[in-house]
């Protein structure tokens, strides 16, 4: 044999033997490993796990880069140290493992520097000794438990033979954009067994109101179980509390079955302090330390003033990596339709200070053409694996700003709680209840291409008070009619919701806010994340069940009528009776409403005279001039057009 091919041999074979065999010290804890230097990851190996030889070994691949030493710990090797090669760039750490039984559910950390334990940044699915326990089996059954007594902290699971998701639906379209009505949820609140299933089978309440979008609040692992879920750890793993990918996949899959979009809520600006990613490169072991300056992902002070977790640093290539890996999974593994990114505004690297001012707002709030450059760069990516992907901002950054993310085919948040509030309170000497702001032209968004639908506009959120309990807390009044009396209220609702529908650009609902849900956000002043669960009395209610019909006329004429699309119209909406002209070749609409507790007269200007249709009641109206004298009663509002609209 030629020398030099013995001596390649016979280092490749002494490579093989050292990255796979354990120290004679090595235990749980306290374990040494050899390190050795490798050229490269074998080929078609990802981050994470990668399956080979028909699920009889993997692969793991961390990357880790100026780490010592870096082993894995898990089933398949008692809990003990099996050292990983490292890359010779020094950012790569590798091993193969073999002789695995395909049908058997494995874990596993990585054992770092002879001290740190974690589970792997691209979890699928990850166990939690501490949360597991209180998840019922009839949301997540056969749980695997947990390794107790050979570890500590979350550990990762992988398994070959997990039954596949046979999917019903395989090519969808989600609504376009300038028709879509998105309900946004909290799987914990809206039903109370915070399942899928039950999700699911609750989806025809929700297809009834007509929304051709529902709005998940973030669903990825995070921590706890009772949560919003905006305290995300592991990015690549669905949390258990509401049930198995496959459960979720036919959430998915029956929504789409339906017509019926889904988004994602996801929070990529920040992560929380389980995250591995955080604690790899942690200042300290404590559980509150921060990342260090070697951190390879992550800003060691955060950047703006509304942070809460440990700040991403969307400058860095590891971190657009890391995004773009996350952003492609969610769509393909899942089937997913958008996204709606938490804190948007939050990817920059432009400090604007840590404490919450109306000056570090402001500067926050400033355009910034890096973050402008950055989600432009993502989007261009989320367009490319699917072109019809929704990509929705919480941005509430400056209109020069948000025009361009619009022109590109994303969309803002637009929050209108408190003109919504005002309006439907009936305080007319408020200047603060314009709701002019439902309309793009307001930020200066151009008549073209995509610009006119880059806004999703709304008077609820999770994030905001409720209609209701507003108007039934501080409501306005004048002899009889008082908005604090609930059904008074309730038609205020209606009212709020014919002038929101009615504006062109893509809307929001909140769960509940279809039936006038009335429990305040601040029920718990301590802590807006408690528990709220939605009231499914309320369907019992014909006041309530009114307010659900008017939102699903308001929705279905929305979705059906072009005129609800149009970009020629006309409105006045900063007094008390409120006016929106809405004009197109298909039909001609006029939405009239008086939002003061008094009655009040006022000329409205009609596009043609004739006999006009009411379309929330049926009833038509003569129209004998172009500028017709209109007395409306308090809250009396119509929603007229000159042909009968689609519902």
């Amino acid at each position: 044999m030629n020398k030099n091919v013995y001596l390649v041999l016979l280092g490749i074979l002494l490579i093989s033997f050292t990255s796979c065999k354990k120290s004679p010290n090595s235990g749980n804890d306290t374990g040494k490993t050899t390190t050795v230097t490798s050229t490269s990851i074998p080929s078609g190996a990802g981050d994470g796990v990668t399956f080979i030889n028909s699920g009889k070994s993997v692969i793991f691949n961390l990357y880790a880069p100026g780490k010592t030493s870096v082993a894995v710990i898990g089933d398949f090797n008692n809990w003990t140290p099996t050292a990983m090669t490292k890359t010779t760039d020094g950012t790569r750490w590798w091993v193969q493992i073999d002789n695995l039984d395909p049908s058997i559910e494995y874990s596993y950390q990585y054992y770092i520097d002879g001290s740190l334990k974690v589970a792997d940044p691209y979890s699928h699915k990850v166990l939690d000794p501490v949360n597991d326990p209180s998840i019922p089996t009839t949301v997540y059954p056969n749980l695997k438990s947990y390794p107790t007594g050979k570890t500590t902290g979350e550990v990762t699971d992988f398994y070959y033979n997990d039954p596949a998701y046979s999917w019903q639906v395989t090519s969808f379209i989600p609504p376009a954009q300038k028709n879509l009505v998105v309900y946004e949820l909290l799987v914990r609140d809206f039903v109370a067994t915070h399942s899928y299933q039950t999700l699911t089978d609750t989806l025809n309440y929700i297809a009834r109101l007509g929304v051709n979008a529902i709005e998940l609040m973030p669903i990825n692992e995070f921590e706890g179980n009772d949560s919003w879920g905006y305290n995300s750890n592991f990015m690549f793993a669905l949390d258990k509390y509401y049930g198995t990918p496959n459960a979720y996949k036919a959430f998915v899959d029956a929504c789409h079955q339906r017509g019926i979009a889904v988004i994602q809520d996801i929070v990529l600006e920040d992560q929380f302090g389980s995250s591995p990613m955080v604690q790899m490169y942690a200042t300290s072991t404590a559980a509150s330390a921060g990342p260090s300056a070697s951190n390879p992902w992550f800003d060691q002070q955060n950047m703006h003033p509304d942070a809460v977790g440990w700040q991403l640093n969307h400058s860095l290539a590891t971190t657009q990596y890391f995004t773009e890996n996350v952003m492609k999974y969610w769509m393909q593994e899942y089937h997913i339709d958008g996204y709606r990114f938490d804190e948007a505004k939050g990817y920059t690297q432009i400090n604007s200070g840590s404490t919450s001012n109306s000056s570090t707002e402001a500067a926050w709030a400033a355009y910034d053409g890096t973050r402008v450059a950055l989600w432009t760069k993502y989007n261009t990516y989320m367009k490319s694996l699917n072109p019809n992907f929704y990509v929705i901002l919480e941005m509430f950054s400056a209109n020069q700003e948000e025009a361009q993310y619009a022109s590109q085919g994303m969309m803002c948040w637009t929050n209108l709680s408190s003109p919504g509030e005002q309006a439907t309170m009936g305080y007319p000497t408020n200047p603060s209840w314009d709701i002019s702001g439902l309309f793009y032209d307001q930020y200066g968004f151009p008549a073209t291409g995509t610009s006119p639908y880059g806004l999703v506009a709304y008077f609820e959120s999770h994030d905001q008070e409720r209609l209701q309990f507003k108007n039934e807390a501080y409501g306005n009044s004048s002899g009889s009619y008082n908005i604090k009396d609930i059904p008074t209220g309730l038609k205020r609702d209606e009212m709020g919701a014919a002038f929101m529908f009615s504006s062109p650009g893509p809307k929001m609902v909140w769960q509940g806010g279809e039936l006038g849900y009335d429990v305040s956000i601040s029920s718990d002043p301590n802590d807006n994340t408690i528990d709220k669960p939605f009231n499914w009395t309320y369907n019992t209610d014909p006041n309530r069940l009114h307010l659900y019909s008017i939102y699903q006329k308001m929705i279905n004429m929305k979705i059906k009528n072009p005129v609800f699309a149009t970009t020629n119209f006309t409105y006045s909406l900063a007094g008390a009776v409120k006016v929106i002209q809405l004009l197109d070749p298909t039909a001609d609409v006029e939405v009239v409403g008086n939002f003061d507790v008094v009655s009040n007269t006022t000329v409205v200007t009609f596009p043609a005279t004739g006999t006009w249709i009411d379309n929330l009641t049926g009833a038509t109206y003569n129209v004998t001039s172009t500028s017709m004298s209109m007395t409306l009663a308090s809250g009396e509002y119509h929603v007229y057009s000159n042909v009968a609209l689609k519902q």
